[in-house]
Formats: structure tokens, sequence, C-alpha cells
């Protein structure tokens, strides 16, 4: 049978294999053309009385990341269409019969009447593990990367393949939400013990084993369409189930703050679902599917979290002109704790790296940091004892800059002082070489005004991380005045070799994420100032979509280091650049009260030992005056927290610091946390409609002062009907 996309053949015992292996593509995913081809393949399999079973493998190193969103985006866009010219309920039929074809696709491989078998290595993930979950028999690959799961949840979907219905049919109610809300990888023995493949083997047995297992008569009947299945937590409506469910409803409210379509339509589709027979409940689940599909939180995930930061990932933003750098050696000034991570994660992705300080003692505490950082890797079973002598072996650590030398890109991470990185930029640049890329990495110091102390400004470019370096995906690349295209392509190649994501922006104070986090914290102490609860600040800022609340941040952050920020913008800027509100807020803080954060265990929370943390009870004594929460407006303090970071997105971009919107929505996300359901900083302005967001703002600045002011430029999109991404109001 010569197929496209799948490799198709009998052997002599009658048992199929159907090799999965789309060419041109490093990985395979569900598109159109590959459903017709597995339904061509499923009923060839069924109605040959000579094939007794058939296996699905891969012919690459993933078996698959699931459907092309990209399709699943065209659906919505058709629909819009349709819509527009026959109506909505005809747009509406077309659409629902669509979306669910995937889901009628997997349920006749379940009911056709033979056997069909999974042999999993690599990826198997979203659709491609619904198709698993249809096979009726699915063993995985022992490889280190071989991984299943369902992670549509985080691009604002849920499993609409028949993945809701199969997992609460396979693991108990509670493990199958929870799995289905989290959208993780899991790894093949610990899916095993789940419940969720049925074996684990090396690579080169798992198609023999899959086959093996057909040959020895395996069911062509799934468990739950066996008229004796029960599932495994009972019924809904039993005792059981109502240990279950009121307790997920409760869950669900306090993760999501009801934020998130995709997370209600899993519990709705899940507690429907298993209350019919499965027919029925995948009808029930399509359904949902549909809805979701349609949210504007869906659209806006899937285009910042899939498609912009694939792009990015891929090197969207690099300079087309300038040849792929080749990078070796790496060195990175200042061992404290970002400096430390950098070198980190230099040497994790295989750069010779050195890590200097001003004394040796300095520089190789840097580096136990490092060590520290992968033993708990290996603790975790994440890295062996080897990977740790490998990693190590790559970092010198040293208070000799001569050491710097023959580097092809040195990052320096000293304290943000002007004065103490104009000292170290003279040190590095005495060695290095007239090809190296100087690159700084400074959260706010301006890169044009650092590199005056180059003797090669247009080698001079801003590389700002991340705290904690390990952890945290985004990094910033500031183009100063005279940085040219090669520091920003070297620049670029080298947090790809990390495998983060890069975005580049153009300079000022703070750059681009560090304005809106700033913003953020400015609010945070203003209400604190104006005499809101302290918990109810903190309570909005998670309700609004924000990972925390704006003193939790501030905490993790450290006080003494926005200190310092906002006294060294006051210095270089004039005091109109700071607010004395939260100046006065963290002087007592940090000077009077001795407050600095988590790192000192005393910031806005307590940090008691072995308890969680809590809002630090003296708080009362830095209001003045305090609200009544009953005269304060709740949605009003979500929307001030929301509205005042994407004002300062939107002025970055009228300023030209931030040139490309997908960068502004998935820096938002990936650095600060900036609620992703919006879809990032200014898609939360796109699908709100940038006249409706302008009026919003406007009424804020009324009630709260110029900070809510809206720039020019978006009054002048407001006007022309323009938004960010460059067509009219986004469809909600």
């Amino acid at each position: 049978m010569n197929k496209d996309y799948f490799r198709f053949e009998t052997d002599a015992d009658g048992i199929a294999l159907a090799v999965w292996d789309m060419p041109s593509r490093s990985m395979n995913v569900i598109t159109e053309a590959v459903m017709d081809e597995l339904a061509s393949i499923i009923e060839a399999v069924a109605s040959d009385p000579a094939i007794k079973g058939c296996v699905i493998a891969t012919g690459k190193e993933n078996f698959s990341g699931g459907a092309d969103l990209t399709m699943l985006q065209g659906l919505r866009a058709a629909y819009e269409r349709l819509r527009a010219e026959n109506g909505e309920e005809a747009a509406m039929r077309r659409f629902f019969e669509e979306s669910r074809r995937l889901t009628l696709l997997f349920r006749r491989l379940e009911t056709c009447g033979k056997p069909f078998a999974a042999a999993i290595h690599g990826l198997c993930l979203g659709g491609a593990f619904e198709l698993a979950l249809s096979c009726h028999y699915r063993i995985a690959s022992d490889a280190p990367h071989t991984r299943v799961g369902l992670p549509e949840i985080k691009v604002g979907l849920f499993p609409g393949g028949g993945g809701t219905q199969r997992v609460a049919r396979l693991m108990q109610t509670g493990d199958a939400l929870q799995m289905l809300f989290k959208g993780e990888q899991i790894r093949a023995p610990m899916a095993k013990g789940m419940g969720l493949i049925h074996a684990v083997a090396p690579v080169a047995e798992i198609v023999a084993q899959a086959k093996a297992w057909i040959r020895d008569g395996g069911s062509s009947v799934a468990p739950w369409d066996a008229p004796k299945f029960k599932a495994p937590s009972g019924k809904v409506y039993s005792p059981a189930g109502m240990q279950v469910w009121p307790a997920a409803n409760a869950i669900y409210r306090r993760e999501t703050h009801d934020n998130y379509p995709a997370a209600k339509a899993i519990l709705n589709s899940v507690y429907e679902g298993l209350q019919l027979p499965m027919d029925l409940a995948l009808k029930v689940e399509s359904r949902y599917f549909a809805q979701i599909l349609r949210t504007k939180e869906a659209a806006a995930m899937i285009r910042t979290l899939f498609l912009s930061m694939g792009e990015l990932n891929k090197g969207a933003r690099r300079p087309k002109d300038v040849p792929p750098a080749t990078l070796r050696k790496v060195g990175v000034v200042g061992a404290g704790f970002m400096g430390a991570g950098v070198a980190y994660v230099s040497a994790q992705a295989g750069f010779d790296t050195v890590l200097i300080d001003r004394s040796q003692e300095a520089a190789e505490k840097g580096k136990a940091h490092a060590h520290a950082l992968i033993t708990g890797q290996i603790n975790k079973g994440r890295a062996k004892t080897a990977d740790r002598d490998a990693l190590l072996s790559r970092i010198t650590a040293t208070a000799d800059y001569a050491a710097l030398e023959g580097c092809d890109l040195v990052i320096e991470a000293v304290f943000e002082d002007p004065a103490i990185k104009a000292e170290v930029i003279g040190q590095i640049e005495s060695v290095i070489g007239p090809d190296t890329v100087f690159a700084s990495n400074t959260s706010t110091l301006p890169i044009t005004g650092l590199a005056r102390h180059s003797r090669r400004p247009e080698l001079f470019v801003g590389i700002h991380f991340f705290s904690p370096v390990e952890k945290m995906m985004l990094v910033e690349i500031i183009k100063g005045g005279a940085t040219n295209d090669r520091a920003v392509a070297v620049a670029v190649d080298f947090v790809r070799a990390l495998k983060k994501t890069p975005i580049v922006v153009n300079d000022s104070r703070g750059f681009f994420a560090n304005r809106c986090v700033g913003a953020y914290l400015l609010e945070g102490h203003k209400m604190l100032a104006e005499g809101v609860p302290p918990a109810m600040i903190e309570s909005a800022g998670r309700q609004a979509g924000m990972p925390v609340g704006p003193l939790s941040l501030n905490d993790e952050v450290a006080l003494d280091l926005i200190l310092k920020i906002a006294r060294a913008t006051e210095a270089q800027v004039g005091p109109d650049a700071v607010d004395p509100a939260q100046t006065w807020i963290l002087t007592e803080m940090v000077e009077s009260r001795g407050r600095l954060g988590r790192k000192n265990r005393k910031g806005f929370y307590d940090y008691p030992e072995g308890a969680p943390k809590r809002l630090w009870p003296g708080l009362a004594e830095l209001q003045t005056h305090r609200l009544a929460p009953e005269d304060i407006d709740f949605t009003e303090l979500k929307h001030r927290l929301l509205v005042v970071q994407a004002v300062e997105a939107a002025r970055t971009v009228g300023e030209g610091v931030v040139t490309d919107p997908r960068e502004a929505d998935v820096g938002s996300i990936l650095g600060f946390g900036f609620a992703p359901f919006t879809g990032g900083v200014l898609s939360y302005i796109d699908f709100m409609g940038v006249p409706e967001f302008v009026a919003l703002a406007r009424y804020l600045e009324s009630r709260h002062g110029e900070r809510f002011a809206v720039p020019d430029s978006l009054v002048d999109m407001a006007e022309n009907g323009r938004t960010f991404y460059g067509t009219g109001k986004q469809a909600a």
C-alpha cells in the first residue's frame, strides 16, 4: 500500500505495521492529510481477513507532538467565514462536524473489530497520545526522552480526541483530572504505573512485543466497551464519587479563578461523560471542544504559546544576513547568584565556561552553585553522576581575567552599579580578542550608556537573564545605540543553544520586561499606600491571572534591589522618575525594619522555617489609613494590576523598544507570568478591543493618576481601527 505519511506492510503472520514518518518534517504531526491516510489504513486492516491486527509505530526519534495547531486555527477561521456567509447555525453545524473528525477516526479504530497496538518511542503528546489511547495495547520504549501526555491545557485547549473520556476510564477520577489539568509530560515507567500504557521495553523490542501481543490473541475490544466495565472510581453519583467532585470543583476555582475555559470544560466533560456510554460521552466531549476552540482564550494562547514562541525559538528575530555563530568558549564575569546560574546553563549547553570573580574563593563558590544545581537533578533522576562530572569539568573558576582569552562571548554579571560595571568592562576588554562579543547581564541599566566604556561599542549587547537562570525560559537581548547585527546574532545563537527563548528589544531603562514588572510592583505599593488590605492586593493579582501577587513578587525580586534601582533611577534621571510613596514604603521596609524579602526570610511576607509563608502583620503599621474591604471595587483592583502593565507595554511599542508584538506577548508570559489566558500584554489589548482598552485605561487614569495615561500611538490605533497584530478587533 503506497502512502505519503505512513509506510504500511504486512508480515508473514498477517500482522500489519504502519510506520508514521512524515517526509520533510522533523516531527510527525496530525494534519487533515494524515487523518485521511490513517482512515484508509484502518479500513484496510478492518476489511482484509488476512490481516490479524496492526501496530502503529514511528519512523522518527519521536512518535508525534500531536495535532497541527494551525489546522485548528484554520477551523476557527473557516467558522468565522461561514458564519458571515450562511449564519450561525450552519457555521456551527459544520464547525462541530469538522472539529470532531479526529474523535470519530479514533473511535473507528477502536471499534473496527481488529486489535491495534501503539509502539511509542520519544514524545507522544496531545492528539498523538489520544491515538495511542484508542489503540487496544500500548507499549513504550525505555528511552529517557520517551514521554506521553495531554498538554493541550497549556495552549488554552483540552484533549478533544477522546482523551478526557479514555483517561477518566483508565485512572481514578481525581488522578485523571490532575493529569488533564497539569498537562505534564510523563515518563514511560510512570505512565505504566498510572495505567496509561501496558508495557515498557527497549526501543529495539517495542514493535516486536506489540506484534507478539496481537499474535497471541490480543483483544480488539476496549475495556470500556466490555459489558461489565466499571469506572475505576465508580459512578459519579455514589459515595465515592461525591468524595471527588466537590473537591475537584474547589481545586479548579482555586487554581484557575475561572480564567481558563478549557479547564472548566475538562471538569464538565469528565463529569458528564462518566455518566454516559462511550459514544455519547465522546459526543459530549466534542461539543465542549468545539466551544473551547472558538474562545478568545484559545485563540490567544495558541497564537502566543505555540505559534509565536515556536517562531522565536527558531530565530525569527535573528539578523538574517549574519552567518551562524560558532561558539565554543564563553566567559562569565561575576560569580554571584546570577553569574553562577549563567555559568551553569552555559556549561550545560556544552560550552567551555570561564567563571571569574574578585577572588578564587568567590569564583569557586559560584562553581559550587553549579555543583548543587546538577546534584539536584541527579537526586530527581534527571541526570547521572557522569553528567555532573562532565559539566563541572567545563567550568573553570578563577580570579584571573587572562583566562578570558579565546572566548567567543563574554557576559558581565556583576553588581547593578554603573561605576562597578565600567571598571569591569575595562578589565575584560584588556584581554579579550577584537572579535569577541561583549554582553552585559543587566536588568535595568541602559546598554548604550554602558557601551560608552567599551572600546568596541558595536560588539556590546545586553543579555538579560531572569532569575533563577536555570528555570526561567526567557532571555531579553538588548540592542544598544551602536550594537551591530553580528553582536545580536551571536547573542540569539547563544540563547538558542541554551534552549531558551530569545526576544530582541531596543535600548531603554528597564528595557521591556522590567518596565512592565516595575509597573506591577508599583501598583501593589500604591494600593498598600492607599490603605487596601494587603490580602486583597495579593488576591486581586492572583485572580487577575498573575502567578503571584505584587507584594509576593517583590519579595522574590528582593526589596533592597528594588530600592537600589529606584535610587539609581532618581540619581540618573531625576526625582520625577520615581514614586515617593513607593520609595517611602521600600525605605521603611529595608532600612527601618530590615526586611529584604525572601532572601532574609522577612519581607512583605514572613517565611517561617518549615511552614507556609504568611503576610507580615506589621504591614498595618505602614498604612496611615485603611480602607474597609466592602468599600473597595475588587474588579477595579484586578483591572489596575493588568492594565498598568499593558499600558507600559504599549509605551514600549510606541517608543520603538519593542518592534514585534510576538516578543512582547511571549516575553510577558515567560518573563513575568502575565495572565497566560490573555495571550500576553498586547494580545490582552487586542482581544479586549483597542478602543475599549483605551476607555478603560482613561477611566483608571481619572481615578488613580497619570501612570494609566494612554500613549498617543495607542490612541491612534484605536481611532484608526488597528491592532498590534495588524487587523481589526480580534474575534472573541
